[in-house]
């Protein structure tokens, strides 16, 4: 216990040298002003630290203040959720480590980021299966299925509660991608991610795995000359300023899954827990819908600013998907992983996905 406890320790401590160092970090940390609670926290029993590395612009990260508040009122108090997005805890995968330890209680992580510790998560990151707002709603329609998948990290301590989202992946580039021999001049950034890394070299692309804080400055100096993301984050952070061509590919959601340190969670009184978990579900719920609604609300904004935008022709879309089973060649062994907690027993859970989706 002593040694995990300094394990603890030392975490918390590298996390504040990494936010309160440098000068420079200082000066550029958001505020969270905009979005403080109109109660007072200080009376909560139980305190749940939750991370996100995106901005609040989006209602699927918004959803994090939003969970703050339901838990707050559901619990009479009982609960403060104290929300971080901006990745002021750090990164993705460093997080993940907080929270595997219990340093952190929560996060919103991305479908992307969430492979390392549950490489079952990574079914929604495969192209083209759970890739509309529709079919996205019937996977979670499916208890069986959709509990099997939040169970993805059960093994590492950590629970899934439920799901945001902030749209469809697309192309964001600075020429027009009408075709795929377009898309082969492009150099794509895409996330630090392997599943995506498969897809862009089975689908003969130039991609470039970066690190979403130095995409402005690559951007700008022509490093890369696309962008792998969805439409509304390029819209939100303004990435079409200088990127204003958008391929609407369509062949994933951007998605967080919010998970919980399975022990913290199991220690909260049945009630409050109950009450907790309630709330995230009902929450996520209405992002999702809302998230619908932000990503047409952009596809306007994006045009009234002078965004062109393409899609492929049916059979160089068929193609892509096509070129694709290599990467659900390659994943579906670790997809279709079973672990001691795991209480839906199949041989090929992506095949189920598959077959329900059809």
């Amino acid at each position: 216990m002593k040694f995990k406890t300094f394990l603890l320790f030392l975490l918390l401590l590298l996390a504040g040298t990494f936010m309160f160092a440098s000068p420079g970090l200082a000066k550029k940390k958001p505020s969270l002003d905009k979005w403080k609670p109109d109660f007072d926290p200080k009376g909560a029993k139980y305190r749940c630290i939750v991370s996100n590395v995106s901005t609040p612009g989006l209602v699927g990260v918004l959803a994090g203040f939003e969970i703050r508040d339901e838990v707050w009122k559901r619990t009479n108090g009982q609960v403060y959720v104290d929300f971080k997005p901006y990745s002021m805890l750090g990164g993705e995968v460093e997080v993940l480590n907080m929270l595997q330890m219990g340093a952190v209680q929560g996060m919103g992580v991305s479908s992307v980021a969430s492979t390392n510790l549950g490489p079952r998560f990574g079914v929604v990151n495969l192209p083209f299966l759970v890739n509309s707002f529709d079919k996205l709603e019937k996977f979670i329609s499916n208890k069986e299925l959709f509990n099997h998948f939040l169970n993805a990290m059960d093994h590492q301590g950590i629970t899934g509660l439920d799901i945001t989202g902030y749209g469809n992946y697309g192309w964001a580039t600075t020429v027009p991608v009408k075709t795929i021999a377009d898309a082969k001049t492009v150099k794509f950034r895409i996330a630090e991610a392997a599943v995506n890394q498969l897809s862009y070299r089975n689908w003969g692309f130039n991609p470039v795995s970066m690190p979403w804080p130095d995409v402005p400055v690559a951007l700008k100096q022509g490093v890369i000359t696309g962008l792998d993301h969805t439409l509304t984050v390029c819209n939100v952070t303004k990435k079409f300023e200088v990127a204003n061509y958008f391929t609407q590919i369509n062949y994933a959601q951007g998605l967080f899954i919010w998970i919980f340190n399975k022990a913290w969670l199991a220690g909260l009184p049945q009630d409050i827990r109950e009450a907790f978990v309630a709330s995230v579900h009902d929450v996520s719920a209405k992002s999702r819908q809302k998230t619908k609604a932000e990503e047409n609300a952009n596809i306007e904004k994006a045009k009234a600013a002078g965004v062109t935008f393409f899609k492929l022709s049916e059979d160089e879309m068929a193609l892509l998907k096509e070129q694709s089973q290599g990467t659900y060649d390659k994943y579906s062994p670790e997809i279709n992983k079973l672990y001691p907690g795991d209480s839906y027993k199949s041989d090929s859970f992506l095949q189920d996905v598959q077959e329900y989706l059809k």
